[in-house]
């Protein structure tokens, strides 16, 4: 199952297909015992949308023929014993993809020309992704983060390793290079190509930076590269080597106040755009001033849902059995948002007082 979105994947995502290109999102659960409930409404989903691709004219028999088989191939693909709180099939002729979603998602079926993209985008970005690069003097470490977890990167020539001369391979655990280790020139020539690496996941998977290391590696680093410039600096060696947990406890207090920083930057930036005329709050104003692309800055507080029925010029919030419910209204905003240039923030929930949930500065 897919988890990473990066914007190559997305714009990939995005290519229009021809008809139909199927989309199916259902709710899952992280725990027992509702994993024998997700595999009920997961086939549902996906009969249902066999179902619409028989029922509808503008889909050929050999066209129907070829998507049934890329729905059927990803679902022997799902792993629910692993869900978060969403999954999204999307299949189409010769294709097919299953991705797990840390947020959730609406059971819906949708038949078109472009896979549905908006839970993936808003779900991406609410989970914050970061990346942590671990210094030693032999060994470099990448760490894939987010959502309250780290797990160790092997792409983009992660983990290098090196031979070092008087390395002590009895060191049960590392507990940090001696300094003269980052003084001399292989060492130099190895956190170059680091840097390089880095910079290269960072090209294709841009997202915040740690650096974690003995102070005179991180020294090193933005000596000869240019990564650490722009990285948040976390002085603490020995992680190279350690496991997934022990990286995760040791950036989650660097990390938590990040976002502690970045809520109150927004609550002032809201504050200020209110004296300005520039401020917008509730799902029916940003939904339009999304559209016309006026969102600067967009918040949203982390649970916030809001199902709605479209009413024409505005929104209006739904009542129990309409059947036109939009209940990802959210995250079409989100999209939308990100797809026009703005900045947006996922912040703490009761962030944002009587802004009820969602609200944003416009650029006019």
């Amino acid at each position: 199952m897919e988890h990473d979105l990066s914007p190559a994947t997305l714009a990939e995502l995005r290519r229009p297909r021809p008809y139909p290109a199927v989309s199916v999102l259902t709710p899952t659960h992280r725990r027992e015992p509702y994993h024998a409930q997700d595999q009920v409404r997961l086939r549902n989903a996906v009969a249902e949308a066999k179902k619409q691709l028989e029922a509808d004219p503008a889909v050929s028999r050999e066209r129907r023929a070829a998507v049934t088989r890329e729905l059927d191939r990803a679902l022997t693909e799902v792993d629910l014993t692993h869900a978060e709180d969403g999954l999204v099939i999307f299949a189409a002729p010769g294709e097919h993809q299953v991705w797990s979603l840390a947020r959730p998602v609406p059971e819906r079926v949708v038949l078109s020309n472009t896979f549905l993209t908006r839970n993936l985008v808003s779900a991406q970005t609410a989970e914050r992704p970061f990346w942590v690069l671990s210094l030693a003097a032999d060994r470099v470490t990448l760490w894939n983060g987010g959502a309250g977890h780290v797990v160790e990167e092997r792409t983009g020539g992660f983990p290098l390793t090196r031979s070092v001369e008087n390395f002590d391979p009895e060191r049960v655990e590392r507990i940090g290079d001696p300094p003269s280790a980052f003084r001399d020139e292989s060492t130099r020539r190895f956190l170059r190509e680091a840097d390089t690496a880095m910079s290269a996941v960072l090209r294709d998977h841009p997202r915040p930076l740690y650096l974690t290391g003995q102070p005179a590696a991180l020294s090193l680093l933005d000596e000869v590269g240019s990564v650490a410039q722009h990285a948040v600096h976390v002085p603490r060696g020995g992680l190279a080597d350690a496991g997934p947990e022990t990286v995760w406890q040791t950036v989650r207090p660097v990390i938590e106040a990040e976002v502690r920083k970045s809520a109150e930057t927004v609550a002032r930036a809201l504050e200020s755009a209110r004296s300005r005329r520039e401020f917008a709050a509730g799902v029916d104003e940003l939904w339009r001033s999304a559209r016309e692309g006026r969102v600067r800055l967009l918040a949203v507080e982390e649970n916030y849902r809001m199902t709605v029925v479209d009413a024409g010029d505005h929104l209006i919030p739904a009542q129990s059995g309409d059947l036109d419910a939009r209940d990802d209204i959210v995250d079409e905003i989100v999209e939308q948002c990100l797809a026009t240039g703005a900045d947006v923030r996922f912040v703490p929930d009761g962030t944002l007082g009587d802004a009820s949930g969602i609200a944003g500065v416009l650029r006019y």
